[in-house]
């Protein structure tokens, strides 16, 4: 970062104010900082060679944005807080190379006959500015912009310097090389510079579907034709068919990266890699699959800069999201997340963990991969080779002294039958289990062998959800379905006149009309009737029925609340709830 005072030389001028300010007066004085922070902040900076502006960021004093925007007052410099886009110069910033503009934060937005418009993050790195000056022939002008933004406006200038995947088939249908053993390094994948085609666009292929949103990147060979999919918001869509004799060299270049037997092909094989795109850390899953015409390769993209999000951003509003906050804090018992693979089950209880005290609380978890790191809650991972299952990991945990157990799923009746145990015994349990609804996971432990009464006792609350795509806003217009289509929703609370939304389509979100998705949910609430219908041994129909009755809203009624808003659309809701009774 940049500190208190300084000049710039070298040839490159800037304009200085008549009066100069210190960055600590400018902040008390413009910016609503403590006189007494400032103080503290001066203190520590004789103690150590940080700058002002160091401390105060590292003391969360301020934010990068609020320091920048100071110190372009105390420059008198232009200050973006988000970069303009720029066009014409694509030249310059091939002469560029993309480590050098990431280390030194600096990136060209303007050209003219007069000069060269820089945006720098530390205004007095007089190096820099007279490298640039050498290298482009240009007299520099700096202005100031966070270090985010500037990194932002790198990675999106130089993504395409990687190559479409598209743009490769050509070269693989002439190449007959195989060089494909080559040691595979984590570096960003847009600095990369490999010769070989298959090497090319394997990169190119993992580089496009993060910058396409994509959560899997399927390999799908058959008898004429090798196919590849994103799957894009939950919808898997074809993106590419390069030429089927590509399919073993493709195959053998991720099992090299994710250090698998690249001369086993007939058994499954699971393994992980990692990568940088862009400048962020993605972790790549990959699964092998042989099939009738060769094997089948499933790439799983989770990008470890992703925050975890929160209750309120995953979709609960309100009146559902005080409930289930209730829940959750409770000192004992079971809360279940229920719904079908790719529901998001593992995305909220994450968001309900954060949501706990973690620094008095003991919480670990027990999981099946381990998607996100949880900054204070231990994780373990499953690894059935050493028979590390869940429910040995879940006894090894409650020697632990744990206040919150998180089990990532309950696939059998021994671990059905330890978490209520735990529960039992003073432990809030969190798990998630493969039913279609609320009501529905009840009657499923009860047949993988935990009794009725156990379980009637033991569970605080049981949350069933999808995920539906939410609308493009950028192409969002009115819609009216088809009358015979709203017809049939008049017995799940559709109002009259109801107004729906659709997205149109356009280049933000690739002409699908959605970006994003989002959940819609139904809570049941382990209140005495559905205890009562559990211990009668009722089907789910029945406790279904009953719950609805005490104010349990239905996941298609949830969903049809979300449409009216014009945060997705009706069919997208009918698509997700049509097994709802």
């Amino acid at each position: 970062m940049v500190g208190q005072k300084s000049s710039i030389s070298g040839g490159v001028q800037i304009l200085s104010n008549n009066k100069w300010q210190l960055l600590g007066q400018i902040l008390i004085k413009n910016f609503s900082v403590s006189v007494a922070d400032i103080e503290s902040a001066l203190s520590d900076q004789q103690q150590s060679s940080l700058r002002l502006g160091e401390i105060l960021i590292s003391k969360k004093i301020v934010s990068e944005i609020v320091l920048v925007e100071a110190l372009a007052e105390q420059q008198n410099l232009c200050f973006y807080k988000e970069l303009p886009e720029q066009s014409g110069l694509e030249n310059l910033l091939g002469l560029i190379p993309i480590g050098y503009a990431k280390d030194k934060r600096f990136y060209p937005i303007k050209r003219t006959e007069e000069r060269l418009l820089v945006a720098v993050a530390d205004p007095l790195d007089s190096s820099l500015l007279n490298d640039l000056g050498a290298l482009t022939g240009d007299p520099i002008e700096p202005c100031l912009a966070p270090s985010t933004e500037i990194l932002k406006a790198i990675n999106k200038s130089y993504e395409n310097k990687a190559g479409e995947a598209h743009n490769v088939i050509e070269e693989i249908e002439g190449d007959h090389t195989t060089d494909l053993v080559r040691d595979f390094e984590p570096e960003d994948l847009l600095d990369t510079s490999d010769e070989a085609p298959i090497i090319r666009f394997v990169n190119s292929l993992i580089t496009q579907g993060y910058k396409e949103r994509a959560s899997d990147i399927h390999i799908e060979p058959f008898e004429n034709e090798l196919m590849i999919r994103y799957r894009v918001d939950g919808i898997l869509y074809n993106v590419l068919n390069p030429p089927l004799k590509a399919h073993a060299g493709i195959v053998s270049r991720i099992k090299i990266m994710s250090q698998l037997n690249i001369a086993e092909k007939r058994l499954p094989q699971d393994g992980r890699l990692r990568v940088r795109i862009a400048g962020q850390d993605i972790d790549v899953r990959v699964s092998t699959l042989p099939t009738g015409f060769g094997e089948r390769v499933v790439l799983r993209l989770l990008d470890k800069a992703s925050s975890i999000l929160t209750l309120e951003e995953i979709g609960l509003k309100e009146t559902l999201l005080h409930q289930v906050v209730n829940m959750i804090n409770k000192t004992h018992g079971v809360f279940l997340v229920t719904g079908p693979t790719g529901s998001g089950k593992t995305t909220t209880l994450y968001s309900a963990l954060t949501r706990l005290d973690r620094l008095e609380k003991n919480i670990i978890t027990v999981e099946d991969p381990i998607e996100y790191q949880l900054s204070g809650v231990g994780q373990l991972q499953v690894n059935a080779k050493i028979n590390l299952t869940f429910a040995n990991g879940l006894r090894s945990i409650l020697r632990q002294d744990p206040d919150i157990i998180m089990v990532g799923e309950i696939r059998d009746q021994e671990t059905a039958e330890i978490v209520i145990q735990s529960a039992l015994t003073g432990h809030m349990v969190f798990s998630t289990l493969h039913t279609n609804d609320a009501a529905g996971a009840l009657t499923r432990l009860v047949e993988m062998g935990v009794e009725p009464f156990l379980a009637a006792s033991s569970i605080v609350g049981i949350l069933a959800q999808r995920l539906v795509r939410k609308i493009c806003p950028f192409c969002r217009e009115e819609h009216l379905p088809p009358a015979e289509l709203l017809a049939g929703l008049k017995d799940d609370g559709l109002p009259d006149n109801p107004v729906f939304f659709i997205g149109r389509g356009c280049e933000r979100c690739m002409n699908i009309g959605y970006w994003g998705r989002t959940g819609i949910y139904e809570l049941l609430e382990m209140d005495d009737a559905v205890r009562d219908l559990l211990l009668k041994n009722k089907d789910a129909a029945s406790i279904r029925k009953m719950s609805r009755k005490n104010g349990m809203q239905p996941l298609r009624s949830a969903g049809l609340a979300k449409a009216l808003q014009g945060e997705t659309t009706l069919e997208e809701v009918l698509r997700v709830t049509q097994e709802e009774i």
